[in-house]
Parts: structure tokens; C-alpha cells; sequence
């Protein structure tokens, strides 16, 4: 329900509450999840935004279900794939996938080949502190498929813990020092989380995304290329699915509100803006 309490499917509502752009993960066969997220579902979402004049983004995981820092499963199709055959599935998987919406008249603007992957991806063949020449390889194989379906797609690495520049460097490093493209960066960021992590000191949100706009400047320079936060989410319930206190929701706001502020006024227009449900 809207604000008038009209009924309203989800994609929009998000549209008549002012986003521009949706973001659709895409996994290779979730077939024990429902399929959620496969091929075929992403389809349909993508025919909603696009009936709306909403962007695309599209989020491949290369995995059967979900692909983060703390894991990168190999799909069970591939499993026992030598490195030479996994980067024919990958390009044969995101080709599959771009042509599927490229035949229902579907662009997407902007693609990510992999989620997150701060140390690389389909472990351990493309592990980045195991095997940085493979995981290169692989993202190469990823961004070379994007742009043989759809040449001006904007393909991007995405990375979490947007606050954390020695993690950008040796990442990018790796792939630039490899050979391997990309058009533009995407950053996770998720300021009340990183002060639960021990691995981190801060004690202050705001801290950390103060040291996010820095980075997203630094690897501009660096880098020559555009960022975009792609994630970010504030405290608004607990483990339990409970509402959080109106207190820790408008705190939850102004973080928001800051971010949003920061990434168009702070990083000079380097940092792309589109809002959408990421």
C-alpha cells in the first residue's frame, strides 16, 4: 500500500516513491531456493522496471545462491571445472543471461561481473590472495561476455567495506596488473555494521563514511574511474525482525541523508547518484 493506501506492486511503488533505478541479482541455478533469482526471474522484474523507465542494474553472483565476502560457492554445475573451463562458464552464463533480456528488448545500463568480491570470486580457482591471476582472468572473462551482448553496458567491480582503501588498492591492483577491465567501481557500505566488526575500530558511523567519500576520491585518482555505492543499509529492526525505536530510525535517516549529501556534493560528481532499490 502507498501513503493513500492504494494497492501497488512493489517495483511501483519504489517508483512512485521516487527511485530511478533497480538493481536484480542473478544466480545460476537456484533451483533448491525456488528459483528464485534465476534467469527466468530476473526477467520479470527486469519487464517491470523497464515498463516503469526505471535503469537496470544487473548483479551476477556466479553462484547458486548468495555470493559475499564470506562466500563464493561454485555453482554445483561447475564444480569440477579446471580454471580454463570455468572461464568459458562464466562468459557462457552471463551471455546467457544478457541475451535472455536483450531478446525481450531489455538494456541494462549498468552490470557487475560478481558480487562483492573482495577477494575475488568462484573459490578457491578465483580466490585474488590465492590464485590473483585466475581471478583476474575469470573477471575478464565475465567483463569481455558483458560487452559482446551489450557493447555501452557500463560493467563494474563490486567491493564491500567501501571505507577501507587498502582493501580497493590490492584488489584493483590485481586485476589492473593482470590485465583485466572494468568501467566503473562499485562499493558496499554499511556504517552501523562496521562498528559491530572487530576486524575495524570505529566506535562512530559517521566515521566511516567520512573514510568512504575519502576512498571514493582516492580511487578515482588512482583509477581514473567513476563509483557508485551500490549498498548501504542502516539499523531499523533487530534479530528478530522487531521495529527499531523512532530514535535509531531517524538516526538511520540522517546517516542515509548524509551519504546521499556526501556522494553528490563531496566527490566532484565522481560518485553516480541514480537512487534505486539497491
Amino acid at each position: 500500500l502507498n501513503a493513500s493506501g492504494e494497492k501497488r506492486e512493489c517495483t511501483a511503488l519504489m517508483k512512485e516513491l521516487g527511485l530511478n533505478a533497480v538493481r536484480l541479482r542473478v544466480w545460476v541455478n537456484p533451483e533448491e531456493h525456488d528459483n528464485w533469482c534465476n534467469k527466468e526471474d530476473l526477467l520479470v522484474k527486469a519487464k517491470r522496471a523497464k515498463a516503469l523507465d526505471m535503469d537496470i542494474m544487473v548483479d551476477f553472483h556466479y553462484s547458486d545462491w548468495w555470493a559475499d565476502p564470506s562466500k563464493q560457492n561454485i555453482p554445483a554445475a561447475w564444480k569440477s571445472h579446471t580454471y580454463e573451463q570455468m572461464k568459458v562458464d562464466v562468459a557462457d552464463h552471463t551471455n546467457e543471461v544478457l541475451q535472455l533480456l536483450k531478446s525481450n528488448g531489455i538494456t541494462p545500463k549498468w552490470v557487475q561481473v560478481g558480487n562483492e568480491t573482495s577477494n575475488g570470486f568462484l573459490w578457491d580457482v578465483g580466490k585474488a590472495d590465492k590464485n590473483p591471476t585466475q581471478y583476474a582472468g575469470l573477471f575478464a572473462a565475465g567483463y569481455d561476455a558483458v560487452k559482446k551482448v551489450f557493447p555501452e553496458a557500463i560493467v563494474m567491480v563490486h567491493l564491500d567495506n567501501g571505507f577501507n582503501n587498502d582493501l580497493y588498492n590490492w584488489n584493483l591492483d590485481i586485476l589492473k596488473n593482470n590485465g583485466a577491465k572494468w568501467d566503473m567501481i562499485g562499493m558496499s557500505l554499511y556504517p552501523y555494521w562496521t562498528m559491530q566488526n572487530t576486524d575495524f575500530s570505529y566506535t562512530k558511523a559517521d566515521d566511516v563514511i567520512t573514510d568512504c567519500i575519502a576512498n571514493i576520491n582516492k580511487v578515482y585518482t588512482k583509477y581514473n574511474c567513476d563509483v557508485m555505492i551500490v549498498e548501504t543499509g542502516m539499523e531499523c529492526a533487530d534479530n528478530y525482525g522487531n521495529l527499531a525505536t523512532k530514535t535509531v530510525l531517524t538516526e538511520g535517516k540522517r546517516l542515509l541523508t548524509r551519504i546521499l549529501k556526501e556522494c553528490k556534493e563531496n566527490t566532484n560528481g565522481h560518485c553516480k547518484d541514480h537512487y534505486g532499490c539497491f
